[in-house]
């Protein structure tokens, strides 16, 4: 009985090769499945690199369910072993790093739109709230970015000593808290008021100014300063 082979980009006709496209017509003209397709190399025996590609892309639902994919929830899918789980999520992983501003470059924040810049395409598309801070020198540079706590924001779980920690460390004198909402509607929820008063005031007592909370969706964001919610 012949051995059943994996089918290869190669073994896919010439015209409809992503390779020889992307060389001919560049990146940004090729689908999502033909990039994907690029970056695992190799399909099944029943299925060839594109049509794996396409069935990813269909597992997932959307290109932005990517973003936060798991190895573990890649291999669930017939035809994706360990080794393309992991090529995918370093690629995505390396999109994430580009995105980013360079740590050598002082990002200054004048506003709480210099804020959602700089974190908007790290937490828009996370499934799961993350709380962080941003922690500033004294002509409000970002100097450090310091995650606090995953999970549904709550009093029990965004703690002051935890969140001051970092910054009694780095000897801070501000710092901008921020948090995402998977749904994407930055709308803050009465828990999200309290916490942050509770943050302001102990900030006080440690003199570090909390200079804002910033609530990050999906390409819209809400300053509590802004809307007077710290008082």
């Amino acid at each position: 009985m012949e051995q059943m082979k994996q089918i290869m980009i190669k073994d896919i006709p010439a015209a409809e090769r992503p390779r020889e496209r992307m060389i001919q017509y560049g990146a940004e003209n090729l689908s999502n499945a033909d990039l994907l397709a690029i970056l695992l190399r190799t399909g099944s025996a029943k299925e060839s690199v594109v049509q794996l590609a396409n069935k990813i892309l269909s597992e997932m639902k959307s290109i932005q369910a990517l973003y936060d994919v798991t190895i573990e929830e890649l291999t669930k899918i017939k035809g994706i072993g360990p080794a393309k789980a992991i090529q995918i999520k370093a690629a995505i992983e390396l999109g994430k790093r580009i995105v980013r501003h360079s740590p050598l470059e002082k990002i200054q924040i004048r506003s709480p739109k210099d804020v959602s810049d700089y974190l908007m395409e790290d937490m828009r598309y996370l499934k799961q709230e993350r709380f962080l801070i941003l922690l500033l020198d004294t002509k409000n540079n970002i100097i450090g970015k310091e995650e606090i706590s995953r999970g549904t924001l709550n009093s029990s779980i965004v703690h002051p000593r935890e969140v001051f920690k970092p910054a009694i460390k780095r000897s801070v004198s501000a710092i901008i808290v921020a948090h995402n909402h998977p749904s994407g509607d930055p709308t803050p929820s009465h828990e999200d008021i309290e916490v942050t008063k509770r943050l302001v005031e102990a900030g006080k007592i440690l003199g570090i100014d909390v200079l804002d909370h910033v609530i990050i969706g999906d390409m819209r964001y809400i300053s509590l300063k802004e809307k007077g919610l710290f008082g």
